[in-house]
C-alpha cells in the first residue's frame, strides 16, 4: 500500500536532518538514506551518526538505522526517523515516496531526477528548478536563504564559508595533511585562538578564533588535505551546538513550503 507520507530525504547532515526534523513534526514519515561512512562535522544535530551508532537522537527526535522497507515502517511506527545506507536512494525510491528531497549538499545533481516522486526538492545549487527538480531551496546565508525557486538555480557555491559572528573562513578547521583524523575535544567545548583540538597522522588541528566547538569530527575517518574537520562558533553560546540551526531551520521551512504547494494541491506562483 502506497504511504502518501513518505518522504525519502537523500543526505543525513546537519541540514538534510533540520528538514527531517520539520517534516516529521508536521506528521511526514521520514526515510532519510546515507553513505556507509559519513563524514558529518555537526554530529550532534546529524541522524547521519546513526550509521555509526545504530541511533542516535536530535531535539527529542530518534533516528534508527533500517535495513530494508520493513524496518523503516517499524520505524514510523515507533515515531522515529529511519535511516538507510543507501547512497543512490534506489532502495528508499522503491518504495515510492510523495515527496523527495536531495539534502547531499553536493554543490551538483548527483542523479536526482523530476520523476522520482510527484514533488521533488533540492537544496542549493546543483539543480535547476523546473528541469531537474520541481523546487530548489536557497542555503546561501543572507536575504534569501530559505527562498523556494520555482525557476532556475541557486546561488552558485563560493567556497568561502557564510559569517557567523563576524567571522568567516577563520571559523572552519581544516586537515593539514591526508591521514586520519583524530578528535582531542569534544563538542560543546570552550576553545581560544591557538588551540589544539585534534590531530591528523599526529600533525595538530588547531584553531584561529575563540568561542564553543559546534562541531568536530568522528576519531577514525580518512581525510584529505584541506578537508573539514571542525566548527568554531564565535558567538560562543553552548547550548547552540546541541539544536538545529537557524540556517538548517530556514532551509528546512523552505522545504515546507514546496511540499505544501506540491502536495497540497495549492497553486504554483505565476511566473514573473
Amino acid at each position: 500500500m502506497l504511504d502518501e507520507r513518505l518522504v525519502v530525504v537523500k543526505g543525513a547532515g546537519d541540514l538534510a536532518t533540520g528538514v527531517a526534523c520539520r517534516l516529521h513534526r508536521v506528521g511526514f514519515h521520514v526515510l532519510m538514506t546515507e553513505v556507509a561512512r559519513p563524514t558529518v562535522i555537526r554530529r550532534t544535530v546529524a541522524f547521519a551518526e546513526a550509521v555509526h551508532d545504530g541511533c542516535c537522537e536530535v531535539e527529542g527526535i530518534e533516528g534508527l538505522v533500517v535495513d530494508d522497507a520493513a524496518g523503516a515502517q517499524l520505524v514510523f511506527n515507533r515515531g522515529a526517523v529511519a535511516v538507510l545506507v543507501d547512497p543512490e536512494a534506489r532502495t528508499a525510491l522503491e518504495m515510492r515516496p510523495s515527496l523527495v528531497v536531495d539534502a547531499i549538499i553536493a554543490k551538483r545533481n548527483l542523479g536526482t531526477r523530476l520523476g522520482d516522486a510527484r514533488a521533488v526538492v533540492a537544496l542549493g545549487p546543483g539543480f535547476r528548478a523546473g528541469v531537474d527538480v520541481h523546487a530548489v531551496v536557497e542555503t546561501m546565508r543572507g536575504h534569501d536563504l530559505g527562498r523556494v525557486l520555482w525557476q532556475g538555480e541557486a546561488a552558485p557555491n563560493t567556497g568561502i564559508p557564510g559569517e557567523i559572528g563576524g567571522h568567516g573562513a577563520e571559523r572552519v578547521l581544516r586537515a593539514p595533511l591526508a591521514g586520519t583524523f583524530t578528535a582531542s575535544r569534544e563538542i560543546g567545548d570552550r576553545v581560544e585562538p591557538g588551540d589544539r583540538v585534534g590531530d591528523v597522522d599526529g600533525e595538530p588541528v588547531f584553531t584561529s578564533i575563540g568561542g564553543v566547538l559546534r562541531g568536530i569530527l568522528r576519531s577514525g575517518l580518512p581525510v584529505t588535505p584541506g578537508f573539514k574537520v571542525g566548527d568554531v562558533d564565535p558567538r560562543a553560546t553552548r547550548e547552540h551546538c546541541f539544536t538545529v540551526s537557524d540556517k538548517a531551520l530556514a532551509v528546512a521551512g523552505g522545504v515546507l513550503e514546496a511540499a505544501g504547494v506540491l502536495l497540497g494541491g495549492f497553486r504554483l506562483p505565476a511566473a514573473e
